[in-house]
């Protein structure tokens, strides 16, 4: 009997292509009826993730997960205005055939009951619609993040001028039901900071409401409870929630990070800081120099993620220097031999689970951030773009799950940073995380303990992931569940 067939469509990107392809993983393994095809969007430039791609499509053949690589396209451009909310637009809109078509060559062969899209690519539901099935999202961010998005897109839905906040260096958005705390400017994502861009976001949101049957979130209850609660109360007019993570890639190679992993075996528990900015963070000389002086300075032994940042205007991301002493200052490595070790590309989920890993200086991604807290390992926030400065507001002042190194920092793709941060803050961030007395270090090792408990059977999102697959189930034809 034909399985029952979900299409996934993530966005592109490694952080979006990775957690949903573990996602659908989950999926499949929870139950057997069910099979998925990965609908794989491809961007010029990005080699890495079109080897991650390449590698999947030949791991999962002939298993109940498919890849199906979408035509690469040219990233659509826009003429002489550089509006980012243009060229997001029209390059989903420019796949949507070739989203029809596969689809439509799978008829015929599968039993589709419905497609779960990524959370930039809603108006892949008009295909969803057209083929008569409903349309879930995967939400790859915080379950903060969507609360917050909520709330700005009715604040723009009711003519609530927020651009004077956003211009007010001092502004903050207090009152907010879904929040403890006043969220501060700086918090705020730089995107919204660019109206057309922000007014595309809002449209975005306002179909997650009008156009989406549920929403998967990468979250679990047990930490984002009172930003659950109010998405959840019915007054909000919010689609059904299923809170199903924390969704991990805590396999990957290690063969090019296996000198690292050495060396952390040489160390003492919990006595290394580990520094990683992930796929496309990276530092200009000045920076850098700032890091190593801090981290000379702190003594803590340090083992530091360090990539080249791409050329001026590339869309390339980051890769490893031919010669790591070309970013570093002169004689920083002879100087901290004995307690510190600087290398590339790092297999980060094995680095964090590593018994002598006892912090990490993140720039708080949300994958990076559920990684840290599933291995236990305490946070220090160095936001860098995207949602990632929110991110961080949320761990360290919301939930009281890090420390700060800084949280003004901004260094969003495509634009200069707005400042250096000092070895003075880095130095005091790190002396802060990596203080054994630190009420931190405990609540986020209760807090990797309720993540374990949230994915087991019985566990919350064991049971919310249930949920989901009986509802995409009951569109299935009649008789043949």
């Amino acid at each position: 009997m034909k399985k029952f067939e979900v299409v996934f469509i993530p966005g592109p990107g490694m952080g979006h292509l990775a957690s949903t392809v573990e996602m659908a993983k989950l999926l499949v393994a929870r139950d057997a009826r069910l099979s998925v095809s990965v609908l794989a969007i491809k961007l010029p430039h990005d080699a890495q993730t079109a080897h991650h791609i390449q590698a999947l499509s030949e791991a999962f053949e002939g298993k109940s997960i498919r890849f199906i690589v979408l035509p690469e396209l040219i990233f659509p451009s826009d003429g002489n205005s550089s509006s980012s909310s243009f060229l997001v637009e029209k390059l989903y809109e420019s796949y949507k055939p070739h989203v029809r078509q596969a689809v439509t060559n799978l008829i015929g062969s599968i039993n589709l009951v419905g497609f779960v899209i990524d959370m930039f690519c809603t108006t892949m539901s008009d295909v969803a619609k057209e083929f008569g099935v409903p349309c879930y999202l995967f939400y790859t961010s915080s379950a903060g993040f969507l609360a917050f998005s909520f709330h700005l897109q009715e604040f723009y839905e009711q003519n609530k001028n927020i651009e004077e906040l956003l211009q007010n260096p001092d502004g903050e958005l207090a009152n907010l039901p879904s929040f403890i705390n006043p969220v501060p400017r700086t918090a705020i994502p730089g995107f919204f900071f660019d109206k057309d861009m922000a007014v595309w976001f809002h449209d975005n949101t306002r179909k997650f409401r009008t156009e989406i049957q549920g929403i998967l979130i990468n979250t679990f209850v047990e930490m984002e409870s009172h930003m659950m609660k109010w998405m959840s109360n019915g007054s909000s007019k919010i689609p059904k929630l299923y809170a199903i993570g924390p969704i991990l890639q805590c396999n990957s190679s290690v063969n090019d990070g296996l000198e690292a992993l050495k060396w952390l075996d040489e160390q003492p528990v919990d006595s290394v800081v580990f520094l990683c900015f992930g796929s496309r963070g990276s530092f200009d000389k000045d920076q850098v120099a700032e890091i190593a002086r801090g981290l000379e300075r702190s003594g803590v032994r340090f083992l530091w993620a360090l990539r080249q940042p791409p050329p001026e205007g590339a869309m390339d991301g980051p890769k490893d220097y031919a010669d790591i002493n070309e970013a570093l200052p002169e004689g920083f490595l002879e100087r901290t031999r004995s307690f510190g070790r600087v290398i590339g590309w790092a297999p980060q989920a094995e680095i964090l689970a590593h018994p002598a890993t006892g912090g990490f200086v993140s720039h708080c991604g949300w994958n990076s951030t559920l990684e840290s807290l599933w291995h236990g390992v305490p946070m220090a926030a160095w936001p860098m773009y995207a949602e990632q400065q929110f991110n961080a507001f949320e761990m360290v002042a919301e939930l009281g799950l890090a420390v700060a190194v800084c949280l003004d920092y901004r260094k969003d793709l495509g634009r200069e940073r707005l400042r250096v941060v000092s070895c003075e803050e880095i130095e005091c961030g790190i002396r802060t995380l990596m203080d054994e007395g630190n009420e931190i270090r405990k609540k986020v090792k209760e807090k990797s303990e309720e993540s374990r408990r949230s994915m087991r059977d019985g566990g919350s999102s064991f049971v919310s992931l249930g949920r989901f697959i009986d509802d995409v189930l009951a569109n299935a034809p009649e008789g043949n569940h």
